[in-house]
């Protein structure tokens, strides 16, 4: 599993982390009963306290994406689909109310905003 964190971004540790984590199991990198390195491995192989990969898997575990099993570690839990899809579109919605965001700063109307997202979504992959 890998998980890159910045220790310059304004976004905390523990949330670069959680987000990562989110990330590998939307994309199917991780999937249901894969085993998560345990909060003292991660730490330090990210070079971070314990206490930040704790807080990390306390809300992930919260939010249902991952479960613990006392002597047997930390797993991936199972992902029903439209679940995982809510889960996809509710940071979908994230990412958008940053990207009108930061048109408004720019003084773009609404009408630009939608002639961008058709020419993206047009166009199919921009990667």
């Amino acid at each position: 599993m890998d998980i890159l964190i910045s220790q310059t971004s304004k976004t905390p540790l523990y949330q670069q982390i959680k987000e990562q984590i989110k990330e590998h199991v939307w994309k199917g990198k991780l999937q249901e009963g894969d085993s998560l390195p345990s909060m003292r491995t991660l730490a330090k192989n990210l070079q971070v306290s314990v206490i930040t990969t704790k807080r990390a898997y306390e809300e992930l575990e919260s939010e249902g994406f991952i479960f613990s099993s006392v002597g047997k570690g930390t797993f991936i839990a199972g992902q029903q689909s439209h679940v995982l899809k809510e889960w996809q579109i509710r940071e979908l919605e994230n990412q958008l109310e940053k990207i009108v965001l930061e048109a408004k700063r720019l003084g773009l109307t609404d009408t630009d905003i939608k002639a961008m997202v058709e020419i993206y979504y047009r166009d199919g992959d921009t990667n």
